[in-house]
């Protein structure tokens, strides 16, 4: 289900890079994922929600997360994600993809709205495409005590493809586990000159 790694808007390295840099780090807390299935409008949709942590400061995660046309660097599966306009703290994103699921494989095509507020929240919007909703939001926190960030994702889905009810939810959350360990880990790299020169 490497669909709502595409999704989810996380800036990601593979899970092997990644469970290995949490595994050096055991000082960071656990990250806590949870999936409840619900119903909305006689359909039935995917709340999911996700907390961890980083030693990375606050500038440094929000240069990452909000650096949208370099995803395709790190998030699996991404062809292409490129910024159609920016007005104020509204971004217009064009993404491409190729969703795995099961046995197959196909091509995800997602326009959505970026709203940011600057070193605290970004939520995200679906405009058009591949999905019938989604909607999410990562918010962004200081951490006086390590001089870190605690990030929080809250996101609601619905694929416009059959997901079986009884296993749905176990598979998006070990794709949220995937994704957001993948995204503490790329967050906290230490070699990570790069992202460090981006503008702010």
């Amino acid at each position: 289900m490497r669909f709502l790694v595409f999704l989810l808007l996380g800036v990601s390295a593979p899970l092997a890079m990644a469970q290995t840099a949490r595994s050096e780090r055991p000082d960071l807390p656990k990250l806590e994922v949870s999936v409840n299935r619900v119903d909305q409008d006689n359909q039935h949709m995917y709340e999911v929600d996700a907390v961890g942590a980083v030693h990375a400061s606050l500038p440094k995660v929000w240069r990452i997360l909000t650096n949208y046309e370099r995803m395709t660097e790190f998030v699996p599966d991404m062809e292409s994600c490129k910024v159609l306009s920016r007005n104020g703290n509204e971004v217009i994103i064009e993404q491409f993809g190729v969703a795995r699921f099961l046995f197959m494989n196909r091509t995800i095509h997602l326009i959505v709205r970026a709203t940011e507020q600057p070193m605290s929240s970004i939520d995200i919007a679906l405009i058009s495409g591949d999905m019938k909703h989604y909607e999410s939001r990562w918010e962004l926190m200081p951490v006086p005590e390590t001089g870190g960030t605690k990030i929080v994702y809250h996101g609601k889905l619905l694929p416009n493809f059959y997901v079986p009810g009884l296993i749905g939810s176990k598979m998006i959350r070990g794709d949220i586990e995937r994704m957001m360990s993948a995204v503490l880990a790329r967050i906290d790299r230490r070699d990570d000159a790069r992202v460090e020169a981006i503008p702010k």
